[in-house]
Parts: C-alpha cells; structure tokens; sequence
C-alpha cells in the first residue's frame, strides 16, 4: 500500500491536469469561434438602426444593467429616467420610468446586483431606486405614472456629474460633484445619523469617478484640472488621522506637449471608463481625444481619433471628423458576447458616434514612443504631440488608432452618450436629440426588428443666418434651453434645441486645446501649479 498510493495520487494528480488542460483547450477553442463570429458580423460595422423615442429632450445618459444587459437605463434634459428592456422580442417603447430628478439628469449607474438604479444631476441630488418595484409582466407601462425614489441624497451642493456604484456591494456607491466632493455612500448607514461613509473634499471639481470592476478599494477620479488618479478609499475616506495622501495610488500623465509650442496644455479629463477586467482605463478629455491607459502605466498608451474613415482612408479635406469640444461626453468600453473588452465607444460634436477596436495593453506598449527631452528639443517633430510630467521631461508618443471600426449615424445633431450591450451585437448612442438611436450589424435581433439602414451621409454644420441667432436667442432665453413646454415624443421639433447647438458648435468647436488649455510646468520657476487637494473629515460616525 505505501508503493501504491503514491503512484495511485500521482495518477490523480495527472487525470486532474489532464482534464484542466483538455478544459482550458476547449474554452480556448470556444472564445476563438465567439471572436471569429464576433469578426464577421462586424466586418461592415453597425450600418442598421432603428429610434427608441420616449424622452421629450436631449438624452444625457445610457447604461445597460450588469451581467446579461437586460435594461437600458436612459436620462436626460426632462427630469426623468427610462428603462428599455432588452428581454423583448421588439423593443419599441420603455417598461417603466422613475420620478425624482428636479434638474438635468448627468449620471446612472446599476448596482452590483442590479437590484437598484441610482442617478446624479444638475439638481445636486443623488436618488436611489429600486429596481424590484417595476411593473409586474404584462401591466403596461403607463408614462403619467413613474415610480418614486427609493432614496434622496443630499451630500452635494452643486452637480453631481457622475454615479458609480461598487462592483461587489449594493448598497456602496460613489458620486462626484461639482462642488469638489467625491462621497462614498453607505446606504446600510442610518441616514439620520449620515448618508455617507466618507467624504473626500478638493478645491476643484471633479468631472468623473469609476469603482475599479475587480478590486473592491479601489477608484479613479477624473477632474477639471486635467488631473486622474488611482485612488484606494481606505487611504482617501474615514477619519483624518487615517488618510493618506489623499488616497492616491497612481497618477496618469496627461500633460501634453508639442514642438512648436512653448508651454504645455493639460485639457479637462471629462469622463472616466474602465474595461471589464479593469486592467485598462479610458479618458474622454475636452479639446482633445479619448486616451487609453493600461492601469498600473502612468502613461497612456493609445489615442483614438476620426483621421481616417473606417477604410482606412484619411477622412476628405473639410470633412468634420472625431472631436470633443462643446458637451459633457463619456465613452465605453465593450466586447459583446466576447470574454474581453476590445472595442472603445464615444460621441463626437460631429453628429456620429465611433468605435475603435483596441489592441492589448503589450501591443501597445511595443508602439509607444518615447523621446528624451535632448532629442526632444533638437528636433522638429512636426505634429508630434507627446505626454509628459513637465517640460524638462521625457515625451511620450502614444499610437494613433486612426482608423475606427465604425462610425455610428443616424443622429442630427451632437452625440453625448454611448453604451455597448454586454451579449448582444447592439450599441446605442444619444444626445442632443431627443430620441435614443439602436444600432445593429443585422437588419433584425432578438431584441428588435425590420431595422433600416441608417443614412451614412451626416447632417453639415449650418452657417450663421439671422433666423439661427433669433431661435439661439429664444432657446437660450427660455426657461430651459432645450425642454419645451407642452412637448411630446411625436410632435415636437427639435429645431430649437439643435440651432442651439450649432451655435455653441459655430462659437467652440475645434478648438486648439494648447490655446484653450495651457498649464504651467510644475518646476517652472521653481512653483508649482495651484495646489488643488484639499482634504476635509466630515463624515460623522453613524453612532453620532
């Protein structure tokens, strides 16, 4: 027996490898197919839509639910949150909808289980809602009839520009405002006591903020500064005697630098994304273009832009491609029904929203350039931008992905919001339309039917005529610049709303972000930039 049982375990031991190794094969086998499927049916892009109408203004925000995607969360400029379930077999209008909102809706996130939805907005509150209350199957949803929130948070006091709730707890979730606040909310704590387990206070606004998909302390901020961090919430919240350094684990360069400027620029970062895995990092950043980091690199590793069309060929003289410069925008990550996030998706101030595949982190790295300060001010490097710390530093050149996937149209005017289905072939896009528009690389889903082509030919930027500036005026001289009174789905033209726009486009777009946004080199002169951290302990203990 003292022969045989070792050669008995090490039989065990070779079956168990044996069968891990066969396993691991096969999964491999089935995620090469998956991609391979995924391939061909993107291979002409998303070029089929079809318009979800059910909002009455500009459309601020989507997300799809965690897991399977079954709802689409949409809000916006009408004070009101829309769930699209995507468990229909023709999806045409919304299942329900939430009350609450007093202002601009900026933010939506799911939480962990999906059992809550909770928003953010112009109004400075954050309402919590329960998912669990929607209508039972086969009730209709009736639109004079939203459901209330669960609860009302009043932790900020100017706009909330961004929710994200925790990826493993329902009941934690952070907000970032205007008012410089970052509030990791505990709704477990007795709210007569505090709604928050902590506040993190900075001396500028905060722009963005992500709970890190995998690792359950960490966090990255995004504000108008131009500054992103890695933060760790043991180290940024609690009390005073327990912060350190502000939280801030890692600090992403996003200075840039070129050669025929004598100062550098640092653009407002506006939006944060992770990818599935949170090995990636994305920023939407105002003046300039989405930049993808790899998390524990300070610098980034790609930019995304619309140089090119989706053949490969540079866009034509004249032509309005990619850029960022006169809305609140934010971009996604996604890989439908794949095992890994390989697409990047944001809206663009020209009408369309595009999608980039993106390469792996390594890839990546072997592309990047980098270029000492000598070689640096030795040589012309004639359109070269780079990122840097500071003037004196190393530049480094980041890949060009300049050749999207796709571009996504149908839309008239700007597009703010992008989300890509977690399972399905979908991605949804919207803006300064009311409508939200379903995009598709097949004439018919699971999910909707008989979609059309979408027009590829995109909408020209008008010029200026009297008739534009009297409905800029009256839009702008309203109430509310882009809700109407009396407005409906069907009926209202949106002509108002997009004039508007088209002159803040006229008045902003395309503007050269080292002129609009300079900065000083930190070791200039020996001074630093404004220092803008600040940290204030005012979370009360929930035994208060």
């Amino acid at each position: 027996m003292e022969l045989t049982s070792p050669t008995y375990q090490h039989r065990r031991r070779q079956s168990t490898t044996a069968r891990s190794y066969s396993d691991t094969l096969a999964s491999n086998v089935i995620e090469r197919t998956r991609r391979e499927m995924f391939y061909r049916a993107c291979a002409q892009g998303f070029p089929y839509s079809t318009k979800l109408t059910a909002h009455v203004s500009c459309v601020n925000y989507l997300v799809f639910s965690r897991k399977g995607g079954r709802w689409l969360a949409s809000a916006g400029d009408d004070f009101r949150i829309l769930l699209w379930d995507f468990n229909q077999e023709d999806l045409r209008s919304p299942s329900g909808s939430y009350s609450g909102p007093a202002g601009n809706v900026l933010s939506l996130d799911f939480s962990a289980s999906n059992q809550y939805l909770i928003s953010g907005g112009s109004d400075s509150l954050v309402l919590r809602y329960d998912m669990s209350r929607l209508l039972p199957p086969g009730v209709q949803w009736d639109p004079e009839r939203p459901s209330p929130a669960l609860n009302v948070y009043r932790g900020h006091d100017e706009s909330v520009r961004c929710i994200s709730a925790h990826a493993h707890h329902d009941e934690l979730f952070f907000s970032a405002g205007e008012d410089g606040r970052i509030i990791l909310h505990d709704a477990r704590v007795d709210r007569r006591s505090s709604s928050a387990q902590g506040i993190y206070q900075h001396t500028t606004e905060f722009t963005g903020v992500q709970a890190h998909p995998v690792m359950e302390h960490v966090f990255a901020t995004s504000d108008s500064r131009g500054q992103v961090c890695l933060r760790d919430s043991r180290m940024a919240f609690g009390p005073l005697s327990t912060r350190s350094n502000e939280g801030i684990v890692q600090t992403y360069v996003t200075k840039l630098s070129k050669r025929s400027c004598g100062h550098l620029s640092n653009p407002e970062s506006s939006s944060v994304a992770f990818d599935r895995d949170g090995t990636r990092l994305a920023l939407t950043m105002l003046h300039w273009y989405p930049t993808i980091y790899a998390l524990p690199d300070p610098y980034p590793l790609a930019i995304c832009t619309g140089r090119n069309g989706p053949d490969g060929n540079p866009a034509p003289a004249g032509e309005r491609t990619y850029s960022n410069s006169c809305t609140m925008k934010s971009g996604a990550f996604g890989g439908p029904g794949i095992s890994e996030d390989i697409l990047y998706a944001a809206g663009s101030d020209d009408f369309r929203g595009y999608v980039w595949e993106i390469p792996d982190a390594t890839t990546l790295a072997g592309l990047r350039q980098e270029i000492p300060t000598e070689e640096w001010y030795t040589q012309e490097w004639r359109d070269v931008v780079g990122y840097c710390e500071g003037l004196l530093t190393t530049r480094y050149v980041p890949l060009e992905i300049s050749t999207p996937l796709c571009r996504l149209n149908g839309h008239r005017s700007i597009v703010n919001a992008v989300a890509i289905h977690p399972s399905q072939l979908h991605i949804v896009t919207s803006g300064i339309e009311r409508h939200i528009m379903l995009h598709s690389p097949t004439p018919s889903s699971p999910v909707t039917q008989n979609l059309t082509l979408t027009p590829s030919e995109v909408r020209k930027l008008t010029e200026w005529s009297p008739e534009d500036e009297m409905r800029f005026l009256g839009a702008l001289l309203g109430t509310h610049p882009t809700l109407h009174e009396g407005d409906t789905g069907q009926s209202h033209d949106e002509s108002h709303t997009i004039s508007l726009f088209d002159h803040i486009l006229r008045e902003e777009g395309e503007g050269d972000v080292f002129e609009l946004k300079p900065c000083k080199d930190d070791n200039e002169d020996g001074e630093t930039e404004e220092n803008d951290h600040g940290v204030i302990d005012i979370m009360r203990s929930p035994s208060t």
